[in-house]
């Protein structure tokens, strides 16, 4: 077997953790010698993201290849299925990486098919959440969580973004049958850099995806209750965009926040970063969030929510943890904005974060998968 791999990555929405952790992962592989091309859908993501897009062309050998993929299952699926099968079959690949709930299926799925023609491909799957996030009891849960039992038997290898992820995945869908470890998302050296607020820096900042999971009607709430109890305006900043952006618009201007609130669209997180002084993340759930190590990493303080592998990054009972309530998050920013220099120090220092977190170490690991895969 050469040592020199053809990858392709397979995901649905090129927006968000996703979409970055398979940037970095590119990056990477393509430093290591390997020839890699990305496979996902054509109706989401925003002009950010084409450039995003444009940046990476030119260095991914197998190319970009956009298809349309449907978030749910639904009558489309089929032909958009076996249009991305016939992507992938003229790549060749010699590993095939799904990442979230439709990555994973069509990852699995196609890299079977193509045994079937006598290809020997490696198929892996990371969750980033996915269909994890479902209640099980519901019946919605259950589907799913049979659906990813079944797809065990074709899956090579699991790749977990958190230990939160993995308790969960044992949880809910039972004990992998398979090999997977646990590989955390890692940034460049690049990122370990601090960022300075700009002088007419706003108080707080939201960066995501406008959708209630992230939480921005928690954020904008915590917002209103926070500034009647301090007794001065709080400032903020909304970067992102979602299908939900014109709700958190109209409570926004219900709360009579709209002079205090700025909404902006999609840009580079170390740009946002200098727009406030301090980052909320307010999600209700997440698996291994990057904006969380972007912000720590760039030396901002922040509060977040205490859900998925969020707290593997700050250790349990750090005071930066909430939970994801806006009575408790307003609460958490009042003490954080009285005394902002103290409230800076409780951060998890840089040194801890290099070694648990850097893109090398992430992406070295992933490729002893692949080869552990291909081995089996």
């Amino acid at each position: 077997m050469a040592d020199n791999l053809r990858i392709v990555h397979c995901f649905r929405s090129p927006v968000g953790g996703i979409f970055r952790h398979v940037r970095d992962l590119t990056e990477a592989q393509v430093a290591a010698g390997h020839s890699v091309g990305i496979v996902c859908d054509s109706t989401t993501g925003g002009e950010f993201e084409e450039r995003l897009f444009e940046q990476m062309k030119d260095m991914l050998a197998l190319g970009i290849h956009r298809t349309p993929m449907q978030r749910h299952v639904g009558p489309g699926d089929l032909a958009s299925a076996w249009h991305t099968y016939r992507i992938i079959k003229d790549l060749r690949p010699d590993v095939l990486h799904g990442h979230g709930a439709k990555g994973g299926a069509y990852a699995r799925l196609f890299g079977s098919l193509l045994r079937v023609s006598r290809s020997r491909v490696a198929r892996l799957y990371s969750p980033h959440g996915g269909s994890l996030h479902y209640d099980e009891n519901t019946t919605t849960g259950k589907l799913f969580f049979a659906l990813e039992r079944f797809m065990a038997r074709f899956t090579d290898y699991l790749l977990f973004v958190s230990d939160y992820e993995r308790r969960t995945y044992r949880r809910k869908v039972g004990e992998p049958p398979i090999p997977n470890t646990l590989v955390y998302n890692g940034l460049r050296a690049v990122e370990f850099k601090p960022v300075s607020s700009k002088s007419d820096a706003a108080d707080l900042l939201y960066i995501g995806m406008m959708r209630d999971l992230k939480g921005p009607d928690i954020f904008i709430d915590a917002l209103a209750s926070a500034g009647s109890r301090i007794g001065r305006a709080i400032t903020a900043v909304m970067v992102g965009d979602g299908d939900d952006l014109p709700r958190y618009h109209a409570q926004v201007k219900r709360l009579g926040l709209e002079s205090h609130v700025r909404f902006l669209p999609p840009m580079p997180a170390r740009e946002a970063f200098a727009l406030a002084g301090l980052v909320i993340v307010p999600s209700r759930a997440e698996a291994m969030p990057y904006i969380v190590l972007e912000t720590l990493a760039a030396g901002k303080p922040m509060i977040a929510t205490s859900v998925g592998g969020i707290p593997e990054i700050f250790g349990t009972g750090s005071p930066a943890l909430i939970r994801p309530d806006p009575v408790e998050l307003a609460d958490r920013m009042r003490q954080a904005l009285a005394d902002p220099a103290a409230y800076g120090r409780l951060m998890p220092d840089e040194a801890s974060l290099k070694a648990r977190f850097g893109a090398d170490v992430m992406a070295a690991n992933i490729e002893k998968a692949y080869f552990a895969a291909l081995d089996r």
